[in-house]
């Protein structure tokens, strides 16, 4: 076949996600993946002989249950479990926090041997979370609401105040609402800057938190995960449902040029000069990628294609490191090779100040002195990663800019910054340089060649309120439909956002649907 009813750019998890809605409205759909095979950033791959990790994306909660269970990804092998404790957090003097997603009182003994008054208001900070949730969790599985209807929906709920805590506080405003302990700060912090050009100083910065704490992949809100096998299970799970659907799987397919034919998407033309033609185009590719890069620059509208080469903001501060290990870190504030923090993520985030200075550096265009570091170490959970007695361990890092001043990222830049994140772990677990066995590293420039992530932005541009809802990517094109007619987003790029959720995919096919009839 050359012509379909979809054609989907892109074979990661929203790509998938898409062409399985489609299929199974009795659409005949085709994905054109780059890669050698599917995934895109959920994928699980070796770093050295025997030794795999998921090489980006690296844990899981908001992959939306209903997805799962329409697709039935269980018998396809999707298996996820949770991460309990959920957060270690060793400080620089040797104490140390463990925090539990599905244990309240655990963590509130834990902050009490920081503080007890912030032990107390942890109930007020948890409630207020709920109290958001409740209210956007609602809105994710449709074309977004406008910022007056979601106003509106706080405000028919009573909470006013919270809209103005998640929307217009710095993550540091918002915090000092609710703790006084520095360390309790630090530890609630990170999950308001992960993937964000940003720092806990910046207004806005609370959303990413939302973002962050509304899946439920698990069961209950709020939890996070490992998918056994890592997360390329989630896409080879989508896969073999797609297959089973009927969906056509092309890889090392690279799609060259969207066919623009007397106003319309009406295919693709692939790197190699093969044409296929659709009803209906879909990318799972990111708006900049796709508007400027995809189309013919006289098939947008000029000002809308202006706004996204300067207006939408997709450069990010991601470096990720991958290491194959002898042995686990070994840290002074938690000593042992086989208790509780090794099943944890752990960050590295001693102070507010310290993530503050990391997004100062980026901002001067440096890639920071002292990074934010969050660990994840999989194989102590998952022995199917691993030789026997070897680990695998999974640096998040923070901040490096995609374009560092007067230096480039292969000048030995690369291999500098990895150094520096891991000397800075051996701060904490002296063992850990000779532990090493082999070093994967991704800069932002890596992330962008390797998974086709315009300036490395994990969530395919920024996630602060400017960008979200009915102005995600753009005002008045905010319901996966776009410009050009027959041409479609179905990525992280459009309502609610990035993450392994698969949600943009299903809303995206649902309009298509509705659209194809």
């Amino acid at each position: 076949m050359n012509s379909y009813d979809a054609i989907i750019i892109g074979g990661g998890h929203n790509g998938l996600v898409a062409a399985c809605y489609l299929a199974r409205a009795g659409k005949q759909a085709l994905v054109l993946e780059r890669y050698h095979t599917v995934g895109g950033a959920a994928i699980t791959e070796e770093i050295y002989p025997s030794f795999r990790v998921s090489v980006a994306s690296y844990s899981c909660s908001l992959l939306r249950p209903s997805i799962i269970a329409d697709l039935r990804l269980a018998e396809y092998g999707f298996s996820v479990y949770a991460k309990e404790p959920s957060y270690f957090m060793p400080f620089p003097d040797g104490r140390h926090l463990f925090l539990y997603a599905s244990d309240r009182a655990a963590s509130k003994r834990e902050i009490a041997t920081f503080s007890q008054r912030d032990a107390e208001d942890y109930d007020r900070w948890e409630e207020f979370w709920d109290r958001v949730c409740d209210i956007i969790e609602p809105t994710l599985m449709a074309p977004p609401p406008t910022w007056s209807q979601l106003a509106d929906m706080f405000e028919q709920a009573g909470c006013t105040d919270d809209f103005r805590r998640l929307m217009l506080l710095s993550t540091t405003d918002l915090l000092n609402e609710f703790f006084e302990s520095e360390e309790i700060k630090a530890a609630m912090a990170p999950q308001s800057l992960i993937g964000t050009a940003a720092g806990p100083d910046t207004p806005g910065t609370p959303h990413i938190w939302m973002v962050h704490a509304v899946g439920r992949a698990i069961g209950k809100r709020g939890i996070w995960g490992y998918v056994r096998g890592g997360m390329g299970a989630i896409t080879q799970a989508l896969a073999g449902a797609a297959r089973d659907l009927g969906v056509t799987i092309r890889t090392s397919a690279e799609v060259g040029e969207i066919l623009v034919e007397q106003g319309v998407a009406t295919g693709v033309v692939l790197a190699n000069g093969e044409t296929l033609r659709a009803h209906a185009v879909l990318s799972n590719a990111d708006p900049k990628r796709t508007f400027l890069k995809l189309i013919p620059e006289h098939a947008l509208p000029a000002a809308f294609r202006e706004h996204i080469a300067r207006n939408y903001r997709c450069s990010g501060p991601v470096y990720k490191l991958n290491l194959a290990l002898h042995e686990l870190p070994n840290y002074t504030a938690y000593p042992g090779s086989d208790g509780p923090n090794h099943r944890a993520t752990t960050d590295i985030c001693p102070s507010m100040a310290y993530l503050e200075q990391a997004w100062e550096d980026y901002k001067r265009g440096q890639p920071s002195v002292e990074p934010f570091i969050e660990i994840y170490t999989q194989s102590p959970t998952d022995r199917s990663l691993v030789p026997e007695g070897k680990h695998v361990l999974s640096c998040f890092c923070q901040s490096a800019p995609y374009e560092p001043a007067g230096r480039s990222w292969d000048d030995g830049l690369r291999e500098e910054f990895a150094d520096r994140i891991i000397a800075k772990i051996a701060e904490y677990a002296p063992n850990l340089p000779q532990a090493i066995i082999a070093r994967q590293m991704l800069a932002p420039v890596d992330l962008e060649q390797r998974f086709g992530l315009t300036g490395g932005h994990i969530f395919h541009g920024e996630l602060t309120p400017d960008q979200a809802y009915s102005l995600r990517p753009i005002a008045g094109w905010a319901d996966y439909q776009t410009p050009l007619p027959g041409l479609y987003l179905c990525g992280s790029g459009t309502h609610p956002g990035g993450g392994v959720t698969g949600i943009p995919g299903h809303n995206a096919a649902q309009v298509v649907i509705e659209s194809l009839g």
